[in-house]
């Protein structure tokens, strides 16, 4: 090995490594030019690496290496710190100039070497250039990192505004109550949801394919957010210029609709994509999609497909067709504007849009998909004026009555009969709409019940749809002249008969003067006589005679429960009542004697099929005795063959009842039964403006024969008890009956103050009375 020696100066080892053994790989390698140094550009970096390291540790001294000889290794340069000779010496400078000459030749490409200028400027540039790409591709990556810190940051902010996540439940569905008729008919649905929960087992398989096919066609792929579909729906709301598409999965869109508020905000979306992460982890595929069909909105109050295909189509969604299927699938992009009631022609385009995806995605066949467009969904008309939703309103104001807080879906049946719920809304509106003017009557209401209370029929007003006040069972109105039949009901059981007579002329009951309503008088007139001609100078003979509390203990032991003033004038009906009160007291009359309480509710029972309530036979027990009952039978029967009811008489069946009509014209009545139905009329304006001489005897009348003709019709007539009654007035008597001639009780001014009690006035006993008593 040979040493050129260039310094005089021996080389000084540092102190502390003075005696430590030297590698040969820590010296420099001393050839002047990096071509000619076994390992290229590696091996200058590191052997510059390793000078800066010899100059930490020996400031300005020398270093010494050693140039293999021809046959040497040459990857290995022994180490010169320790060694000799004259010719093997360089000094540090030299070598430092000659690394920093190299340097600016790799940079530059040298100045003043011309071979070696042009080969350092391209690579030079090069290098440049992938510096370049380097730095951008590291600045890329340091923002992505700090959006990703951002986003994570954002997400924690709102995930912390949720609830716990470990306390985080599924709401419980509001509890729907279906109310049905006697044979099993959906009257109405009440309750938040407006129907009762379904399984997704028990709907046609295309239904919920037709809003998987709208709303997610990647419902089964995704895992709660589909970043697809956002990109797609991005790019198609780009190019359209508007909303066009959304990019909520059906789990989101149920996250929102459980827990978040309809606001369209970032905050809730992000809050929307956490709680949809989360429903995905708790619940499976085909949960999720049964809780979605069931909470979705459909407008018009409708919660659910089971309740949007009862609004819209009159049926179960578990009987809808495909053509309805698509339409249901289409309306939860906008309910209100899409509703087929509203706007049908929107309806169907939009369902036209979700049977070509079914069809794209192989949910239904193209045969199909053409057939069910050829055959489009239509909504269903609303039916009347909706009356049954009285019913259904009632059964709501009394159910938790008998089962408590409604806590699940149930069902409740009640006694109503839908097709003499339907006669009887036909009957009251149509007479409405035809002379209510005429009469000026703007409302009424009718009450029909079977001979054991159960309601068989119920109108609470002329429009639910205008009017949900249920005139039938909260209004109370004064009931006029059909109050009477309690007086002679109490006279009869106080030892008076049918043909007990009493004088029809002016009266002065301790300055009370009842008149008659046309203020004419017929003399002597039976008891039948006067209650089936609604003499008003008898009747008030009568109360005086039995006295106010008699005839008010009488008619609460029958079923009046609303509170009944103690005076004269109570025999006139001056008392507020119900008209489903009254009409319960008289089916007393119809039954034989026995007081009912009128229900509607038979049975309730969950969707299972668990029964919750069953009622049993109820009543207030015998009331009145079977010979009074004969014998009022009798009374109210010649009311319709010869008295103010006449237009109110049935062909073929044994009908009885009574008038009424309060002071003024206020309020018009007709109360009537015959063995197998007990029904009542009432007709008048909610602001208690007088009528225009609107009595029980006329519209009202007519009202109840019309309805009870079409309730009747193909049953069997049932006589009255202690019937037949076929008996007729006297024929003296037939001049004094004239249209509406004692059609109820007078105006105030003919009524008059009433005392609160009068005595009986004396009067001398007839031969036939004192004969055969009365």
């Amino acid at each position: 090995m040979s040493f050129e020696k260039r310094h005089d100066r021996q080389p000084v080892s540092a102190p502390h490594d003075r005696g430590r053994p030297k590698a040969a790989s820590d010296g420099f390698d001393l050839r002047l030019t990096p071509e000619d140094r076994p390992t290229g550009i590696l091996a200058g970096a590191r052997l510059g690496a390793r000078a800066a390291g010899s100059r930490v540790r020996q400031p300005r001294e020398p270093v010494f290496s050693a140039v293999p000889s021809d046959g040497e290794n040459p990857g290995r340069y022994p180490e010169a710190d320790g060694a000799d000779g004259p010719d093997s010496l360089f000094h540090e400078e030299d070598v430092m100039a000659r690394r920093a000459a190299g340097g600016r030749a790799r940079r530059g490409g040298g100045r003043g070497n011309g071979g070696g200028s042009s080969g350092g400027t391209r690579r030079g540039g090069g290098r440049r250039r992938r510096s370049f790409l380097g730095w951008v591709v590291r600045s890329c990556f340091v923002l992505a990192i700090w959006c990703g810190i951002a986003v994570a940051g954002v997400v924690a902010y709102h995930f912390a505004q949720l609830p716990p996540i470990d306390q985080l439940t599924v709401p419980k569905r509001p509890p729907n109550v279906a109310i049905t008729a006697s044979d099993g008919t959906l009257i109405a649905n009440r309750g938040d949801m407006g129907g009762r929960e379904v399984k997704l087992s028990e709907l046609p398989p295309y239904l919920p394919k037709a809003f998987i096919a709208i709303e997610d066609r990647r419902f089964y792929d995704h895992f709660g957010i589909d970043p697809l579909g956002i990109t797609r729906a991005v790019v198609r709301n780009m190019t359209s210029g508007g909303v066009a598409q959304g990019g909520s999965t059906l789990t989101q869109q149920l996250a929102k609709n459980l827990f978040l508020t309809q606001e369209r905000t970032i905050s809730r979306k992000i809050q929307e994509a956490i709680l949809a992460l989360w429903l995905e982890q708790k619940f499976t595929k085909n949960e999720i999609l049964e809780l979605y069909l069931n909470r979705v909105y459909f407008g018009a109050g409708s919660y659910g497909v089971e309740a949007a295909a009862l609004r819209y189509f009159g049926k179960s969604a578990r009987e809808v067709s495909l053509s309805e299927a698509a339409m249901l699938a289409g309306l939860v992009q906008a309910p209100s504007r899409l509703a087929p009631n509203r706007n049908p022609d929107g309806a169907e385009k939009r369902a036209q849009l979700v049977l070509s995806a079914m069809a794209s995605e192989g949910f239904i066949t193209e045969a199909a998909a053409k057939s069910a467009l050829m055959e489009p969904a239509t909504a269903i008309k609303p039916r009347g004026a909706g009356s049954a939703n009285y019913a259904a309103d009632y059964v709501m104001d009394v159910l938790e009555d008998f089962i408590g807080p409604v806590q699940q879906d149930v069902v409740v049946e009640t006694t109503i009969d839908i097709g003499m719920q339907r006669a009887a809304e036909k009957a009251l509106v149509e007479a409405l709409d035809k002379q209510g003017a005429k009469y000026g009557v703007s409302q009424g209401a009718l009450v029909s019940l079977a001979p054991d209370g159960g309601i068989r029929a119920l109108v609470g007003g002329r429009n639910y749809g205008q009017s949900q006040f249920n005139r039938a069972t909260v209004a109370r109105r004064q009931p006029g002249s059909s109050f009477k039949p309690f007086v002679y009901l109490a006279a009869l059981e106080n030892g008076l008969t049918p043909d007990t007579v009493r004088e029809d002329a002016p009266v002065n009951l301790n300055g009370w003067r009842p008149e008659n309503a046309n203020r004419k008088y017929a003399g002597p007139v039976t008891l039948t006589t006067a209650l089936a001609r609604s003499i008003n100078t008898v009747t008030a003979q009568l109360i005086a005679e039995m006295g106010p509390k008699a005839v008010v203990r009488t008619a609460q032991r029958l079923g009046i429960t609303s509170p009944l003033q103690p005076n004269l004038s109570l025999s006139l009906g001056t008392s507020e009542v119900r008209p489903i009160e009254l009409v319960a007291a008289y089916a007393a009359f119809a039954n034989g004697g026995t007081g009912v309480i009128p229900y509607l509710i038979r049975e309730v029972k969950t969707t299972d099929g668990k029964v919750l309530y069953k009622r049993t036979p109820t009543d207030l027990g015998r009331v009145i005795e079977p010979q009074h009952v004969a014998q009022m039978n009798m009374m109210l029967r010649q009311t319709l063959r010869t008295g103010t009811g006449r237009r109110a008489e049935l062909a073929g069946w044994e009908a009885a009842g009574k008038t009424g009509t309060s002071q003024e014209y206020r309020d018009a009545w007709f109360v009537g039964y015959t063995g197998s139905l007990v029904t009542g009329v009432w007709l008048g304006n909610d602001d208690s403006k007088p009528t225009k001489k609107a009595s029980g005897a006329n519209l009202p009348a007519e009202i109840w024969k019309n309805y009870m003709t079409a309730a009747l019709k193909g049953q069997a007539p049932v006589p009255l008890p202690g019937g037949p009654f076929n008996r007729l007035p006297p024929a003296d008597d037939e001049a004094l009956v004239a249209e509406g001639g004692y059609a109820g009780a007078l105006p105030p001014a003919a009524v008059g103050p009433a005392p609160a009690q009068a005595a009986a006035p004396q009067r001398q006993r007839g031969l036939l009375e004192m004969l055969f008593g009365g």
